[in-house]
């Protein structure tokens, strides 16, 4: 993946509040899974789940993320600095990935909404309430913002096994903009009560939520700040779809795998997903709602 160097970025979509404690961690959620354990841990709480998990109480509370570092990201202006630099490079993917939606949604006579990113280590309060860097990248409906730890991606190659690379990165933001874009058009509503299963509708939404950031790669050069996504691009996504698949994670960390406790799908189930929105370039594939999986 290359940024076409004159592009012109814009560094405002990604908060940066790394730096800028939150005070003492609380562990929630994920319990070291990262992205693959957390997004429905945070969806029950934020979506009235009606768990006993203190984050229930904080849910559409105000809270106080840390002041954003407004100059830790300046220079993020150019493609030619999302090239050098990772910080550049987040910025460079949150804005084709939100350039994409805009225009995808427009198309379909909806309005799309920017979501920011927001970037911090060790722990970060949310409208979803307080999580730390053990949860992995998140998207909090409440607040419609992604949080990442980029301590997470060096994880995501010591932890889970997976390759890396730029695009492995861009997958897992593709990923956690397509819940955005659920949460814009009520499909997070369908979550409720149905949270964990081969067939739950927890997974039907992670699986669509791979699917979109598939669709979104297929897209990426169209936005007009990405110059090419090679077929190594591509490798790396699916490398870390199959890392964070439940069946992978389970093995291990359990030694076996129990599908009825399934949250996200399987190594294959999201591998396919995203093949699938890559391969059609439309969102109209991701229908696992009504699809077998």
């Amino acid at each position: 993946m290359r940024f076409r160097r004159g592009a012109s970025l814009d560094p405002s979509q990604v908060q940066d509040v790394r730096g800028r404690g939150v005070g003492g961690p609380v562990a929630i959620g994920g319990g070291g899974l990262g992205l693959a354990a957390l997004v429905v841990y945070l969806l029950i709480s934020a979506l009235g789940g009606g768990t006993t998990s203190g984050l229930d109480d904080l849910v559409g509370v105000p809270v106080n993320q840390g002041v954003p570092n407004t100059e830790a990201l300046a220079d993020c202006t150019t493609g030619q600095s999302a090239n050098e630099s990772e910080d550049c490079r987040i910025v460079g993917i949150v804005n084709s990935i939100q350039a994409y939606w805009k225009a995808e949604l427009a198309r379909r006579n909806a309005r799309y909404v920017n979501a920011p990113t927001t970037l911090f280590d060790g722990a970060v309060n949310t409208g979803c309430g307080q999580a730390t860097s053990d949860v992995g990248p998140f998207y909090c409906p409440p607040d419609r913002t992604v949080y990442v730890d980029l301590g997470f991606f060096d994880d995501l190659e010591s932890r889970f096994g997976a390759a890396g690379g730029p695009f492995a990165q861009a997958y897992v933001l593709g990923h956690e903009y397509g819940h955005h874009i659920q949460n814009l058009t009520g499909v997070l509503d369908k979550v409720r009560g149905d949270r964990q299963g081969p067939q739950s509708a927890a997974v039907r939404s992670e699986l669509q939520a791979d699917c979109y950031a598939g669709v979104w790669a297929a897209n990426a050069t169209k936005t007009g700040l990405i110059e090419d996504v090679s077929d190594a691009d591509i490798t790396q996504a699916l490398d870390a779809a199959a890392a964070v698949g439940d069946d992978r994670i389970q093995a291990r960390t359990q030694g076996q795998v129990n599908p009825e406790t399934w949250t996200h799908g399987s190594s294959e189930q999201r591998q396919r997903w995203f093949r699938t929105g890559y391969r059609a370039g439309d969102p109209g594939a991701c229908d696992t709602f009504n699809r077998p999986l």
